[in-house]
């Protein structure tokens, strides 16, 4: 069965982005996975649309109401197990491990956020898992959901020319990626490692694992400290 993704959006123009290239395009042609948008405003009951009012309590901005959102929710997702994901800031970071466990699935249905959120009681309703790709804020969810659906598509079987190209990644077996290289053998005085062009594999093996640890603790050690058993005791 292939992967069917559905968004939810206030700008379903913004749709499929980047995704309508490379490999993410090709395997959509090919079969591989569907993408289709849900206009939020379509199932506002007024005729001005409105999908926002003022936050309860007072304070700064609009909030989405839930009224609007369940029934776009209700339309997309009726006899639907797909996994219902919010992007929001607040959400659970965003890992590999996960990204593996939706693509083994058969779709997401992705709501994007707007303006300062969502009203709470949509969510819990309608059993959104929040989703973050970072700790930074942007302007709506749509990027955020570009992003989670290029890093399942990508791994896709069969979308990747080789599958063996998404084990030896960032984040794939809690490390990150080791030095790429390739020719010419020298480059602005600058060697390819000797262990890289030997032709002993124990040994080109055994130097990416290393890069990969150095790099991860250089730059990442909270990923480091997260395969460490704490001590009983």
């Amino acid at each position: 069965m292939a992967f069917r993704a559905t968004v939810l959006t206030l700008y379903p123009e913004m749709f499929p982005g980047h995704l309508d290239f490379s490999l993410a395009g090709k395997a959509a042609e090919r079969g591989q996975w569907s993408l289709d948008t849900v206009q939020i405003r379509d199932f506002a009951a007024d005729k001005h649309r409105t999908v926002d009012d003022t936050p309860a309590g007072g304070g700064a901005g609009m909030v989405l109401k839930p009224d609007v959102l369940a029934r776009a929710i209700d339309s997309a997702s009726e006899n639907d197990n797909r996994p219902r994901l919010l992007m929001s800031p607040r959400g659970k970071p965003l890992t590999q491990e996960r990204v593996r466990q939706l693509a083994a699935g058969n779709g997401v249905i992705i709501v994007c956020g707007r303006f300062e959120g969502v009203d709470q009681r949509v969510i819990e309703a309608r059993e959104l898992e929040e989703v973050s790709i970072g700790d930074y804020v942007l302007s709506g969810g749509e990027p955020a959901a570009l992003i989670l659906l290029d890093a399942i598509v990508r791994i896709l079987p069969g979308v990747m020319g080789n599958d063996l190209s998404g084990l030896h990644e960032s984040f794939e077996g809690g490390l990150l990626e080791h030095p790429h290289y390739t020719r010419p053998q020298e480059w602005e005085g600058r060697e390819i490692p000797a262990t890289l062009t030997s032709g002993n594999h124990g040994a080109i093996e055994k130097w990416r694992h290393e890069q990969s640890v150095s790099l991860t603790k250089e730059r990442r050690p909270d990923l480091i400290r997260a395969q460490k058993p704490e001590k009983a005791g």
